[in-house]
């Protein structure tokens, strides 16, 4: 939309500091409607720098609330960007001390009429919901996006209780993030001085979350899951399929007592809008709505819809590019809801069926190393190339159970599970279970799958080794998923105990030997309706003025040593790490590159052979104000510890301002 379409003109002020009570200072970019009469505020605070990081993304969204009516306050959180001092870890108490003194300050404002909204995606929608459990008054409204609800369980550092390797990619994208200078158009006096002062306080990122294996009070704190309780304000959650973080949309709901909506569609860890894959929703619109209702007391029909709104996607071969999605909107009036009811299957050998398996059945459990080759990222950005291969080939080398041909559609929303007993000749374990559409033509289209870590079988706050020979019992829960199996297709369980590269490696290969005739594979079964859904016609702002220097490319290849028997995955993002090429904001002339490469290694003749390797250059800035920094670190273990080493070599200017050497070593407790 172009600005002359909104019923207010707006103002972008470009920096503006709030204080803290310590005497911080926060660095924040606010939009104003071009009005005297004051109005309520919209709220956001995150690391990723609001001048020179997420500056495309801000200026066509924010824009466009504030030419709705609605004053923008994005601030930088503390340490990051302009805002005063250094940064140490991600959620802290201090990161909502200063968003509640933020609401407070704004509410203070001649501008603002009292009453805020906070919202956000990923990181800010982590702590939307942290900081309206701390409760401050003015806040009236949440929105997030790509959010948690329980950072240990369904964060990026463990899944199931097994180790992600995307824990050690996050923490080594935070280290580039978090080496850019201070800008010295805003802190002309003191920007080289703060910004060296911040590499050296700067953490290796992978290893503070590496030391905190289990569900500890480190996890427990900033997760809103301990008491939902806590939230007295009303919120709008949205996900997609494509992401990770999409099981937290229907535990929140399922947990909040406040009123409440939510939206499953088919993107990935992007805002709605962007919708990738498609197709994209007005997702700005629907904020307004949501932002009219509880902001400005609007009577209006932002909670006329069913409370999670669902797209319910068709079966679709498989595809590494997966640019939309098909599908329909369909309602669930609550979570849990009664139009899903769990249908358990049993399993023999290959199969799986209705009727019971009444004998027992014991069959030997141990893949290779390197299953999971082509299961692709653990987290979509919606970039080419990350969506699930055809799994026939990771398929091969687990165990499959197949449904006899369907003789009419099944439909799934929900949490599948499984459950079977085992024995283990290892101490150390982990399974992996998979839910697949195969098609007509034996294409296989994964659905859902889920983790568990056999040492957290007593809950993910503890590690109990395993005995050898002793049965246990393991329940996999799936992730959420909303999918049509046609008729004519036939449904999948495949289940395995290794997966490369998205999980770290236990230090020995176990064999499990299940009992099938305790193999339960329970489906929930969609029996509602189909719904309009949102309008699919996205609008913003105007975009922010950029140009493109060099288009960015991410490119994608797996190796086999015919030799060492070893696969080797790799990943380059070249130009930009989600594939943006290198830009320029030109209205403040700020270049920004940023190259990744991540090596993947291990040989399937030893688990121990693992390696993670990425490689990185972080460039940003204009003449005067140049930051430019290499940054190497390698990840492996043993049977006792995870090794972390590596470098980062910063320049300012061209002058060598920092090297850092990275060595330490981390204790493996049941991973």
């Amino acid at each position: 939309m172009k600005k002359e379409d909104f019923p207010y003109d707006w103002d972008v002020i470009e920096n503006t500091w709030i204080p803290m009570p310590d005497g911080c200072r926060l660095s924040s970019r606010i939009w104003r409607p071009k009005t005297d009469k004051p109005l309520p505020t919209i709220f956001e605070t995150q690391p990723y720098r609001k001048r020179d990081g997420m500056r495309g993304r801000d200026e066509p969204m924010y824009g466009y609330f504030a030419g709705m009516g609605y004053n923008v306050v994005r601030v930088d959180m503390r340490g990051a960007g302009e805002s005063d001092e250094c940064f140490y870890d991600e959620y802290l108490k201090q990161e909502q001390d200063d968003a509640v003194a933020s609401i407070e300050w704004i509410a203070k404002q001649p501008w603002s009429d009292g009453n805020v909204g906070m919202m956000g995606k990923s990181w800010s929608g982590f702590n939307s919901l942290q900081v309206a459990a701390r409760r401050p008054e003015p806040l009236k409204a949440i929105i997030c996006v790509g959010f948690v609800d329980d950072r240990y369980v369904q964060d990026i550092h463990y899944k199931g209780g097994c180790l992600l390797n995307d824990n050690f990619w996050w923490g080594n994208i935070m280290l580039a993030y978090m080496c850019r200078a201070v800008d010295k158009e805003m802190k002309p006096d003191t920007w080289k001085e703060e910004s060296i002062k911040r590499l050296e306080e700067m953490p290796l990122w992978p290893k503070n979350w590496l030391e905190h294996q289990t569900k500890d009070d480190y996890w427990r704190h900033g997760s809103v899951g301990e008491n939902y309780a806590d939230i007295q304000v009303p919120v709008f959650a949205l996900d997609g399929w494509a992401d990770s973080y999409t099981n937290s949309v229907l535990t929140l709901m399922n947990g909040l007592n406040v009123p409440r909506k939510a939206m499953i569609g088919p993107w990935a860890h992007v805002f709605a809008h962007d919708g990738a894959p498609g197709p994209a929703i007005d997702f700005l619109g629907e904020a307004t709505k949501w932002w009219d209702k509880w902001l400005k007391g609007i009577d209006n029909d932002a909670m006329d819809c069913p409370q999670v709104q669902v797209w319910l996607e068709d079966s679709m071969k498989p595809e590494t590019v997966h640019p939309v999605s098909n599908g329909r909107w369909v309602g669930l009036d609550s979570w849990p809801s009664a139009d899903v009811a769990m249908k358990t299957l049993s399993m023999t050998y290959g199969k799986l069926q209705e009727e019971a398996n009444t004998k027992e059945e014991i069959v030997d459990l141990c893949t290779l190393p390197n299953h999971g080759l082509l299961a692709n990222e653990w987290m979509g950005a919606g970039v080419p190339g990350e969506s699930p291969a055809d799994m026939r080939v990771d398929d091969g080398m687990a165990m499959v159970f197949d449904s006899d041909v369907l003789e009419k559609e099944v439909e799934i929303v929900g949490y599948p599970e499984f459950e079977v007993e085992f024995t283990s000749d290892k101490p150390n374990a982990f399974m992996y279970a998979e839910l697949c559409d195969i098609h007509p033509d034996g294409a296989a289209t994964r659905v859902s799958y889920g983790l568990m870590n056999l040492t957290h079988l007593e809950g993910h706050d503890k590690v109990v080794y395993l005995e050898p020979g002793k049965k246990y019992k393991a329940k996999v829960e799936l992730d959420v998923c909303g999918h049509n199996f046609p008729a004519g297709h036939r449904i999948r369980l495949a289940i395995a105990n290794s997966f490369w590269p998205m999980i770290w490696p236990s230090p020995e290969l176990a064999t499990l030997k299940l009992d099938l005739s305790t193999a339960k594979f329970a489906l929930p079964i969609f029996s509602g309706k189909d719904i309009e859904g949102p309008s699919m016609q996205p609008k913003c702002a105007p975009l922010t003025p950029m140009t493109t220097l060099s288009p960015g490319h991410v490119d994608r290849e797996v190796h086999y040593d015919l030799i060492t028997d070893t696969w080797t995955s790799i990943t380059n993002g070249v130009g930009g790490v989600f594939g943006e090429g290198i830009y320029r904001f030109d209205d403040i002339g700020t270049v920004v590159e940023h190259n990744l490469k991540r090596e993947l290694v291990m040989s399937n003749k030893d688990p121990l052979s693992a390696s993670y390797t990425i490689t990185q250059k972080m460039k940003n800035g204009r003449e005067g104000w140049l930051t430019d920094c290499d940054i190497v670190v390698t990840q492996t273990a043993d049977k006792d510890y995870f090794y972390l080493k590596g470098s980062m070599d910063a320049k300012i200017n061209d002058e060598k301002v920092f090297h850092r050497d990275y060595d330490e070593k981390v204790k493996r407790n049941g991973l």
